[in-house]
């Protein structure tokens, strides 16, 4: 099972200029077996416009619907603190990271086999073992 970020799924949606790279990938993913969308990924690209036509456009590219489990949230919880931590003894400002992103990578680490991104250094950054594929990288 592959996990697709809101990232991926917004440029398809929205028919970005860099859509065709990530449709690829998808149809890739696709044949290879499931594709999910954890919810929080799937509440960012509702936040976006119509979300019951945004999730029923989702269905109809043959991704599925995934829930966070506990032990999921708990994952990503310790690594926004971990990502908190690390900032502060870099003498560094914390980016805008938010819960979501951490959210996201966790499902894709402990739920699935990979993650179609395109924030793949943050991902391979902080879930060490999850396959990221970026679809220019491809």
């Amino acid at each position: 099972m592959i996990a697709i970020d809101a990232s991926v799924l917004i440029e398809v949606l929205f028919e970005y200029p860099t859509a065709d790279s990530s449709e690829l990938v998808i149809r890739d993913a696709l044949q290879r077996g499931p594709l999910v969308v954890c919810d929080v990924a799937a509440a960012e690209v509702c936040a976006r416009g119509d979300s019951a036509a945004l999730m029923a456009s989702i269905e109809e590219m043959g991704v599925r619907y995934s829930m966070i489990e506990q032990k999921t949230a708990m994952r990503a919880g310790e690594m926004a603190n971990r990502y908190r931590l690390r900032q502060r003894v870099q003498g560094a400002r914390p980016r805008d990271r938010v819960i979501p992103d951490f959210l996201i990578g966790a499902h894709a680490l402990m739920q699935c086999q990979a993650l179609i991104t395109r924030d793949g250094g943050f991902h391979r950054d902080y879930f060490k073992g999850l396959k990221v594929i970026v679809p220019s990288e491809q």
